[in-house]
């Protein structure tokens, strides 16, 4: 893949903390015993970190080890939260409970916070209130904790009893600081690596959703074999319900348009599949809506929609999830290659930070925005690559901002990536989740982070087919037909199968969906969304969209995976 990146011009994260809050110790090794996804450090190492932010010109003193209020709390006698912070108060500690995001392997709405002791990450706390994921993180942090502090069988006690006898509590001295390690040249291979949450196993539900899409791309390839190549790169939503597995959007393509930024909405800017499959997914939940604001109570129900009782949006009825599957890994960080070595020194530490970051596609070629070629790009449509869209679904919901007026965010429950010339998800797994930690508690109600289950499935199309390569291919479920585009043009070809009209422009653009955002208002009443002109003021009416938004490109500029690239405000400027 072209990366196009500059090292002169570098300002790209590190990658370290990430790799670290990941690495799994060696069997038999005296790190604490963590679940999958958390940190393993030791806790010499952590107290050996802590020891580095506070040491000063004189000797610190000793710190010593409140035995009785450890006792008191395994019996019992005070709260994990309280016992937590007069223990680290008592040992020097700097304690912050932090709200986080909820465990990948966690199903349902939840709260989540963990302990964060001298700038280490203790595994998290979820529960039904923040005041039990405070508890629940405040008792996980303790059990990791308290067995660190034990005193040596062998070594000194300072005081060993209370020769005295008047029964005080025994408190064993510490030394301010371990013994300091010897320097060595840290290295990290990511084949070394374990994921946070491993999702290699086969699933056999996993397994149903990409059996669904083989079966629905080759009912819609009967009529039209020439297009049997693009199924390459296939992406497609799925919809679970008490009822099954439904697909009910299809895209392919591997190209973003050539053409000029213009001012009537009817240019298709970007015809990747994931794309052109989340834009399908776009019509398909336009038409539920239709379904579920119309007066015909038959249709109502049948829609995937329900009425939220407290506020004027509509979420998913119970028992509902969306997913996808792809049969290929995304463009951009996902695909950071598994072989790489991240050395502090070394050039490879340079490259994985670089591909770490924001991506950007020109006409199918990937640059990071680092690179000096973003500064040679106008006037050309430039979009943001796959992987970091999946990012902005997973915090923002894949409905977009127009449908935020109607919907609660939706958002992913799984990301199914085929295994044809793909044995690892790694990089998915960071860009996706992983690089969003901790801006949960910053966004507006309704939104957080929702952390994909992220795996392998058998793939469901040959990789790397000769064929039309800059055609993409979409469908939502009601279609009669396909569309078939240009990815380079930006327009339908002259012979897909199914043509909005003369001119070519796609059925996925932004007019069109202007278009069904305009049927929706009139039968959902929204008087509120009549007075809309064009098709940016619609999207700058969803504030809460909006708001979300600026914080999630806020995050990334902060943590140093750079800027999102903004399109130019002509292409949003029109109306119908």
């Amino acid at each position: 893949m072209d990366r196009g990146g500059s090292l002169r011009g570098f300002r790209g994260t590190s990658l370290a903390p990430i790799l670290s809050r990941n690495f799994v110790a060696p069997y038999g090794s005296k790190s604490r015993s963590l679940s999958p996804g958390y940190s393993v450090v030791p806790s010499s190492k952590r107290e050996l970190i802590g020891c580095a932010a506070r040491k000063t010109d004189t000797e610190p003193k000793p710190r010593v080890i409140p035995v009785q209020l450890i006792e008191t709390y395994k019996h019992g006698g005070i709260h994990a939260v309280s016992a937590l912070y007069q223990l680290c108060q008592a040992l020097q500690f700097q304690l912050q409970l932090k709200e986080t995001v909820t465990p990948a392997n966690v199903q349902g709405l939840y709260f989540a916070f963990c302990a964060v002791i001298d700038g280490m990450e203790y595994r998290t706390g979820v529960g039904h209130t923040k005041k039990e994921a405070r508890s629940q993180a405040a008792q996980l942090a303790l059990g990791d904790l308290l067995p660190t502090l034990e005193p040596p069988l062998d070594g000194p006690q300072s005081p060993a009893v209370d020769e005295a006898g008047t029964g005080d509590p025994v408190s064993y001295a510490l030394p301010a600081c371990p013994p300091p390690l010897p320097e060595i040249e840290m290295s990290f291979s990511l084949q070394n690596v374990q994921p946070r949450m491993k999702f290699y196993a086969r699933n056999p539900v996993d397994e149903r959703i990409p059996e669904a899409v083989r079966q629905r791309f080759e009912k819609l390839m009967e009529n039209y074999p020439q297009f049997f190549s693009c199924g390459s790169s296939l992406a497609a939503f799925v919809v679970q319900s008490c009822s099954g597995f439904e697909v009910v959007a299809i895209g392919t393509g591997d190209f973003n348009t050539k053409e000029t930024v213009t001012a009537d909405g009817r240019l298709l800017h970007d015809a990747h599949a994931v794309v052109t499959a989340r834009r399908s997914l776009l019509r398909y939940l336009y038409r539920q809506l239709l379904m579920f604001f119309c007066k015909n109570g038959i249709l109502r129900e049948e829609s995937i929609f329900k009425q939220d009782e407290t506020t004027k949006l509509v979420n998913l009825k119970d028992n509902t999830s969306v997913h996808l599957y792809l049969n290929q890994l995304p463009k951009g960080a996902a695909q950071i290659p598994s072989h790489l070595r991240l050395n502090p020194h070394s050039i490879s530490a340079w490259e994985v930070n670089n591909q770490i970051g924001l991506h950007v596609t020109i006409e199918g070629k990937v640059f990071s925005v680092f690179s000096s070629t973003m500064e040679q790009t106008s006037p050309r449509v430039v979009s943001m690559s796959a992987s970091d869209k999946l990012t902005q679904w997973q915090v923002l919901g894949v409905q977009g901002a127009l449908l935020s007026h109607f919907i609660e965010p939706i958002y992913v429950d799984s990301i199914l990536i085929g295994d044809a010339t793909c044995s690892s998800v790694r990089g998915l797994e960071i860009a996706v989740n992983q690089r969003v930690d901790g801006i949960t508690g910053k966004l507006p109600t309704y939104y957080c982070v929702n952390r994909a289950r992220v795996g392998l499935v058998p793939a469901i199309w040959p990789e790397g087919l000769v064929g039309y390569r800059a055609l993409s291919v979409n469908w939502t479920q009601g279609d009669t037909s396909l569309e078939v585009v240009d990815g380079l043009e930006g327009r339908a070809s002259e012979d897909s199968p199914f043509k909005s009209g003369p001119a070519l422009a796609s059925r996925l653009c932004k007019a069109a969906m202007l278009s069904r955002f305009n049927l929706v208002v009139k039968e959902a009443q929204r008087a509120d969304l009549c007075a809309t002109v064009s098709y940016r003021d619609a999207k700058m009416m969803s504030k809460s969209y909006q708001e979300a938004k600026n914080v999630l490109k806020s995050y990334l500029s902060q943590k140093s995976y750079g800027s999102w690239v903004v399109k130019s405000p002509i292409s949003d400027s029109f109306s119908i």
